[in-house]
């Protein structure tokens, strides 16, 4: 099992920044994979960004479309915790945050994940 523990989010004006953290702890191995989605109300999942590692000094970033250029994924494997620093904010960014775990390669697919967090919201106001 893997537990995830999302923090970071907020109420924010439009242009401002946040950065949210997921810490995962539990059965957590070297080779994994860690994302985040979003979904704002009446709306499906969506794809924000996710980060794999395999070892070494190598990592892969993925970006949805809506937030490339803004958004800044990052990990710090010693702590198990991802980061995803968000900049020049919309309104349309308004939306629960999920943190997402793999076992392996992850990236635009929400069914490449094991386990999700709880979610944090995240509000833009105009």
């Amino acid at each position: 099992q893997v537990q995830l523990v999302e923090s970071g989010g907020g109420l924010v004006q439009a242009g401002g920044s946040l950065r949210l953290s997921c810490a995962a702890s539990g059965r957590t191995f070297r080779t994994y994979a860690m994302g985040w989605f979003r979904q704002a109300p009446g709306k499906e999942r969506e794809f924000v960004s996710a980060i794999n590692w395999s070892g070494g000094s190598t990592y892969y970033k993925y970006y949805g479309d809506s937030v490339k250029g803004r958004f800044t994924i990052s990990r710090d494997n010693a702590k198990n915790t991802v980061y995803l620093l968000m900049n020049s904010l919309k309104p349309e960014d308004t939306a629960i945050y999920y943190c997402a775990f793999g076992y392996n390669r992850g990236t635009y697919s929400s069914t490449e994940y094991d386990y999700w967090g709880q979610g944090t919201q995240v509000t833009v106001s105009s």
